[in-house]
């Protein structure tokens, strides 16, 4: 089976969350699977960069606003996966992320530029631009890419399946409606049973509308999103799919996120050799500048600082973190950027609580490994979580996992009661309601665990052998297609 994925960005050329991770990882895991697997990705500057041996496939001339696109065809240098580039220089040859401006301001022609994206990878599932290799089926991740799945179904040649994944429904693409004729797509769609969204053009409904088979990172995601709560305003666009919408859940790149292995860390370890763990902690306490305590537990948050990630409930329970001695007690190490307020409020409590709080504001890969082998326990007290990575990381590294029992968190993280602590099941702790007051009394739990040392193995122990491969997402994958490609 052939398979294009279309997507925004890829690990390790360019990333700014999951995403990134997901689109580096299943490729390969699907060939694996027996799959012949292509990306198409934009030509951003990393990705340039990063794509080894591109040779042109075809010159598209003018387009979406550019003088000049060109499509080739290279591998990632990483794991030698095929990807086309869309070499556009005027939409893609630009610093910042791929979505924002330096300055933190939306690129003013996002449309276009993810357009361009989605109108080349339909055109390549139609067999017009590769004569060489045309797909069966045509996977769009995220808004950036959705808008394939609208060009696919306006041409009824075109024999892919499409698949559409929503890795975060919070994030839509949303632009002028009066923008709508840059796409070049027949007008009977900008209504609201197709790409209107009150009075906007909406990326993301072009794949809820229009993908034969939608997937979300978990499956407790996919049942939350039909809700009003969870929904984003589009759960009665979900609810209408109906069985179309399934969860798969997100794997781990072993290969990357592995304690045994990790070069990025002050020492390996495993679970038959977990004194090495001890080392990391004593090292990144050293380099945070924290109190070298191997008594005191280390809570991390390796994280976008956002409101979707609950850390404000940290702030409120910070205090009864605290509420300890400073020998032998709590400390918290925070990693991440983002909400100019959050990021103030954390560099605020590191100044009051030298050797205690340390906060780096910035996203450093590196920094994510040291992280999760030297903390104790790690942090995720999101308000919704379509999958979350960090806690299967986490679990792998014996990093005891503190989440809010919602979408992916959830579905991976059993938290502790006496009866999974008797049954040896438990590999966290876990809330629900979004308080502080309740994210605190999680926190000391934890807090209670760490000083019984004989519990908080077992604990790390079990986390450690729980198996998020992506072998089992691939094959959950593979069967999807299969689906999707049947006749109806």
């Amino acid at each position: 089976m052939k398979v294009l994925h279309a997507a925004a960005e890829v690990f390790p050329l360019i990333k700014t969350g999951g995403l990134a991770d997901v689109v580096g990882a299943l490729p390969e895991a699907l060939m694996a699977q027996g799959a012949d697997v292509r990306l198409v990705l934009p030509g951003l500057p990393a990705i340039l960069a990063g794509v080894s041996g591109q040779q042109p496939v075809c010159e598209l001339g003018a387009m979406f606003g550019a003088g000049r696109v060109t499509l080739r065809l290279g591998r990632l240098a990483h794991n030698g996966v095929a990807a086309y580039v869309i070499d556009a220089p005027y939409l893609y040859q630009r610093p910042g992320n791929p979505y924002l401006a330096p300055d933190g301001s939306e690129w003013p022609d996002n449309l276009q530029r993810f357009g361009l994206l989605g109108w080349v990878a339909a055109h390549l599932a139609a067999g017009e631009l590769d004569p060489g290799w045309t797909p069966d089926v045509l996977h769009a991740h995220d808004w950036h890419a959705a808008m394939a799945c609208a060009y696919a179904a306006c041409h009824p040649a075109t024999r892919a399946a499409t698949v559409f994944t929503i890795h975060n429904l919070a994030y839509q693409g949303l632009f002028d409606e009066g923008d709508f004729h840059l796409l070049g797509l027949p007008s009977r769609l900008m209504v609201p049973v197709g790409l209107e969204f009150h009075g906007q053009l909406s990326f993301m409904k072009a794949g809820l509308k229009y993908a034969r088979r939608i997937t979300t990172v978990s499956p407790t995601y996919a049942h939350e999103i039909a809700t009003d709560a969870f929904g984003c305003g589009l759960d009665g666009v979900i609810r209408a799919r109906g069985a179309d919408v399934s969860g798969i859940l997100n794997g781990v790149d072993g290969k990357v996120w592995n304690p045994a292995t990790d070069t990025l860390t002050a020492a390996p370890y495993s679970a038959g050799r977990l004194d090495g763990k001890a080392l990391c902690k004593a090292a990144l306490q050293r380099e945070l500048g924290l109190n070298v305590d191997a008594g005191a537990p280390l809570f991390a948050v390796v994280s976008r600082l956002t409101s979707q990630k609950g850390l404000h409930l940290l702030l409120g329970a910070l205090p009864a973190l605290l509420d300890f001695p400073a020998a032998g007690g709590p400390q918290l190490a925070v990693q991440g950027n983002g909400d100019p307020a959050l990021e103030a409020a954390f560099a605020q409590a590191a100044a009051m609580h030298p050797g205690r709080v340390a906060v780096r504001l910035v996203y450093d890969e590196a920094l994510a490994h040291r992280m999760m082998a030297g903390a104790d326990a790690m942090l995720v007290p999101s308000r919704f979580e379509p999958c979350g990575l960090t806690q299967l990381y986490a679990l792998r590294y014996g990093t005891v996992p503190v989440v809010r029992q919602v979408g992916g968190l959830a579905d991976t993280v059993v938290g502790a009661t006496r009866a999974t602590v008797l049954n040896d099941s438990a590999t966290g702790f876990s809330f629900g309601p979004a308080t502080p007051a309740a994210l605190a009394q999680a926190l000391l739990q934890a807090v209670s665990a760490y000083a019984q040392p004989a519990l908080w193995r077992q604990m790390m122990l079990r986390g450690m052998a729980q198996n998020f491969s992506w072998d089992a997402a691939a094959a959950q994958y593979m069967a999807l297609y299969q689906g999707a490609s049947a006749p109806a």
